[in-house]
């Protein structure tokens, strides 16, 4: 059984939530700001499907990507270096959310219901949930989004209309957030894809510990305006701690 949680509930410690289904920590209470970005300090995320109350989760382990461990193919390498799109940051926040709703094949319906929509649109013109956008000739064909606290990056979801868009705006987001000195991006659940990117898991407790300590530092205000990103770097190139201090984006 897990707890249902009126709107002046707190959470529960994440050590509870169930191992089957993995990170099912509670149920009930509201999306406002506070209440998500409580959530989001303390490890847990809203995700449910149409018609279902609000299910709060917290998985052990947690898939997570250190910016410093971006591991871009070298054919996205290729592709970053052509520099044939804009990268756009906030400038289309809704029509991102509403992309990443959009039916993907093997799949039923969203967990990007209109209440998801409405709750970070709130975060969103309160500075803290924020849209990577690739735009190529006009076009908004793939991106990102997700909620900033402190040096933390907290993914929610991503799409894309032609290949690679959504890596070209993650290559981007990731390029910026070494430069600002953020030390996590929290991807929630495992997937091959972010796998293949350099993301891994790690135990729960690693997680929230390492949470505590990087939300508690300033982060970066908004509006967020990304400097252009040098990908003629090497990946893991041994002087890039002396780039990212000077605030130059590389991989």
């Amino acid at each position: 059984m897990i707890p249902w949680l009126r709107a002046s509930d707190p959470f529960p410690p994440v050590e509870q939530a169930l191992a089957e289904p993995n990170g099912l920590l509670a149920a009930g209470a509201d999306l406002s700001p506070e209440r998500l970005l409580d959530a989001y300090r303390r490890g847990i995320f809203p995700w449910f499907n149409a018609g279902e109350p609000i299910l709060w989760w917290s998985p052990d382990p947690r898939m997570v990507l250190f910016p410093n461990e971006f591991a871009p193919s070298r054919s996205l390498r290729r592709r970053l270096r052509r520099g044939d799109y804009e990268i756009r940051v906030d400038s289309a926040f809704t029509e991102v959310m509403l992309a990443c709703a959009a039916p993907r094949p093997g799949q039923r319906g969203t967990w990007i219901t209109p209440p998801m929509l409405a709750a970070y649109t709130r975060l969103h013109r309160l500075g803290y949930a924020h849209s990577v956008e690739t735009w190529i000739a006009g076009r908004l064909v793939g991106g990102l989004y997700g909620v900033a606290i402190g040096r933390v990056f907290f993914g929610e979801s991503m799409f894309t209309r032609v290949p690679d868009a959504s890596k070209i705006a993650l290559a981007h987001l990731v390029a910026q957030l070494r430069a600002w000195g953020y030390g996590l991006i929290d991807c929630q659940m495992s997937t091959r894809h972010l796998a293949s990117l350099g993301a891994r898991e790690i135990p729960r407790q690693a997680f929230t510990r390492r949470l505590a300590e990087l939300t508690s530092l300033p982060g970066q205000p908004s509006p967020w305006r990304f400097a252009p990103a040098d990908w003629n770097v090497p990946a893991r190139n041994p002087g890039g701690a002396s780039r990212a201090a000077a605030g130059v984006p590389h991989l």
